[in-house]
């Protein structure tokens, strides 16, 4: 890869990174960095990629955040030429190295790679100098319940008991054994020993009986659906859980909403 031409480029100038893995930037972070910028200049330069119409980023972006929190015109870039492949591959690397992107971010960086390029996990691996378990292991992590995504994104629990979870395959069962977990503030080792019991004949019996309802919890959940007309399930582990209200269009939404808020009204 060409080491490329360092060169002050207006911020005006510079689009986004369309292959930026990271989702999220914290504000507190930024504010450091800009206050660090604001201080001593800035000393790495970020990198870029000439387009038809002025330049990409590549790798970067919270300095070039920074920069225009500065209101700064200009930043100093080091000009590359890369194909798209090289760029993606360069943009994933930069960000691995970071900290704070998390397990999800990382995950959907190598779906979109793949799916990007046309490349197999493999492929993926080597470009990326991983092994191709942890690529597949790290894309597994998309295919959790969203209740578990954002238990794991409050760090409730790790990606490590997320993996773990998925071994149980059905989406309310893992929620339930999450929110177990959770409460009951298990490591990843007792969270396999219990996964691993439940999957046998013994303890997926014990599993079934610990996860059934009890009578009065879906009596009420037969009185939410007859009075808001719509589909309600209750997920509940000891005293704590949660309310999950079906609707199908903002439409039905907004009926949902008005009738609760006004007492039924």
């Amino acid at each position: 890869m060409d080491k490329g031409q360092l060169k002050e480029i207006k911020i005006s100038d510079i689009k986004p990174n369309p292959y930026q893995p990271r989702l999220t930037f914290k504000e507190s972070s930024q504010k450091e960095l800009a206050a660090s910028i604001e201080r001593n200049g800035l000393l790495q330069p970020i990198s870029v990629r000439k387009s038809i119409k002025g330049y990409t980023l590549i790798a970067g972006e919270r300095r070039f955040r920074a920069m225009q929190s500065l209101k700064k015109e200009t930043i100093q870039a080091v000009i590359l030429d890369l194909t798209d492949e090289e760029m993606m591959t360069h943009s994933i690397l930069e960000n691995l190295q970071r900290e704070d992107l998390d397990s999800f971010e990382e995950a959907m960086s190598y779906k979109n790679y793949m799916e990007a390029l046309n490349l197999n996990q493999e492929q993926v691996a080597k470009n990326l100098g991983k092994s191709r378990s942890y690529i597949a292991n790290t894309i597994r992590l998309l295919n959790l319940p969203n209740r578990v995504v954002r238990m794991i994104k409050n760090n409730e629990l790790t990606s490590a008991h997320g993996r773990t979870l998925l071994s149980l395959k059905d989406p309310l069962t893992i929620e339930h054994v999450a929110i177990k977990c959770r409460d009951e503030k298990w490591n990843v080792r007792k969270l396999e020993r219990y996964v691993q019991g439940f999957k046998t004949e013994r303890g997926l019996k014990r599993g079934k009986n610990d996860l059934k309802k009890p009578k009065i919890v879906e009596t009420t959940e037969q009185k939410l659906k007859e009075t808001l007309g719509t589909k309600v399930e209750i997920k509940r582990v000891k005293n704590r859980g949660y309310i999950e209200i079906d609707f199908t269009d903002q439409k039905e939404f907004e009926r949902i909403v008005n009738y609760i808020l006004n007492g039924g009204e």
